[in-house]
């Protein structure tokens, strides 16, 4: 397969100059991306054709509009994740790369389309995801309940994921959006407890980990990401895989924040890839059941690989 390498941009210091004139402050440089974050973008007949899918259906992929890192190798090989509910977003998450703004009127077909599109694609493990929809009394939770019921009728045969956003308490909102037989159901921390007024100033630290409690109360698979270079201390990110366990966590990813542009929240830190795979032995022993850790990891990477562990 022919491939295309992508290498992620790179903002560096203006260079001295030799004006005599005082020089005003030098903004500090932003550090370089190291080599680690250089990846592969894949394109080839497998690609065009999930991009076609996606196009003809008109359907919204994560993997578009969060700018993932790995959707050359996702798409490579005839997958991808769904994004429902539309592709405009009620809450201004300050890493966040989809677009935030009053959202269109809900799309009632959009259930049988995504159902369809997995259907057609062959997809073996299908990942959904939806951006909030505050302004909904139900969150959207019927849009959600009838997408997957409806793929697993098309496509009985295909496990699925629900990467399931912050439901702001309204727990009867949650158990529809969890009731359509999905083998494993995440909500995403994204951030250690001291960075959530920076990260997610409209997401609560508790709230969410109560989200994560209730998902593992039904007696569901339960997953949960976090994006490590924002800021966090070691110390932090161990108190958080704690508190994630003690509310019934099973599987966790740890992956490399990238800035998405200019307007969003720096990178504080480039995390070496041997910082997360002790991070990822550090879960282990704290009681997660599976520990997803790289920098290239997203929430979605091998989610393939994630329902077969024990609930």
């Amino acid at each position: 397969m022919d491939s295309l390498l992508l290498t992620l941009p790179v903002i560096q210091a203006q260079p001295q100059t030799a004006a005599l004139a005082p020089a005003e402050p030098a903004a500090p440089a932003r550090a370089r991306k190291p080599d680690w974050l250089r990846v592969k973008l894949p394109i080839g007949p497998d690609y065009a054709a999930v991009r076609q899918l996606v196009d003809e259906h008109k359907l919204h992929t994560i993997c578009q509009s969060g700018n993932c890192p790995n959707m050359g190798e996702c798409w490579g090989a005839g997958t991808a994740t769904f994004m429902i509910l539309g592709n405009v977003c009620t809450r201004s998450c300050s890493f966040c790369a989809v677009a935030t703004g009053r959202p269109s009127e809900l799309d009632l077909d959009e259930p049988r389309r995504v159902a369809e599109a997995i259907s057609l694609m062959k997809v073996k493990h299908a990942v959904i995801t939806s951006v909030n929809r505050d302004e909904l009394k139900d969150r959207g939770a019927g849009v959600w309940r009838d997408t997957v019921v409806l793929t697993k009728q098309l496509s009985p045969g295909t496990t699925i994921e629900t990467l399931i956003p912050d439901v702001k308490a309204n727990w009867e909102a949650l158990e529809v959006m969890t009731s359509g037989g999905q083998e494993v159901i995440s909500h995403n921390m994204e951030t250690v407890g001291s960075l959530y007024r920076l990260v997610r100033p409209q997401a609560k630290y508790d709230r969410s980990l109560e989200q994560i409690r209730r998902t593992k109360l039904a007696g569901h698979r339960t997953k949960s990401g976090i994006m490590l270079g924002l800021g966090e201390k070691p110390d932090e990110v161990h108190q958080a895989m704690d508190d994630l366990v003690a509310n019934g966590l099973d599987i966790l990813t740890l992956g490399q924040y990238l800035q998405p542009t200019k307007r969003h929240l720096e990178v504080a830190e480039f995390i070496h890839p041997d910082a997360f795979a002790a991070y990822k032995e550090e879960g282990l022993k704290r009681g997660l059941k599976y520990v997803e850790s790289g920098p290239l990891v997203r929430s979605s990477y091998h989610a393939e690989r994630h329902v077969n562990v024990p609930i």
